[in-house]
């Protein structure tokens, strides 16, 4: 497994907890998904086996 803190902008309110946590967390290969509203880090710990994280944006 390994972990990765990302920075999520914007991210202010209890709202956009639950998505994150529930949408990223049914990913599979995703372990753990904790949201810090306070800092807006979001920690991720996954399988690099089954999921990759890509900088590439869909604009």
């Amino acid at each position: 497994m390994e972990k990765i803190t990302l920075k999520v902008n914007r991210m202010s309110c209890g709202r956009c907890l639950n998505p994150i946590e529930g949408s990223v967390g049914e990913l599979q290969g995703i372990k753990l998904v904790k949201v810090h509203l306070e800092t807006g880090n979001v920690d991720v710990e996954f399988d690099p086996a089954e999921v990759t994280l890509s900088s590439k944006r869909n604009n």
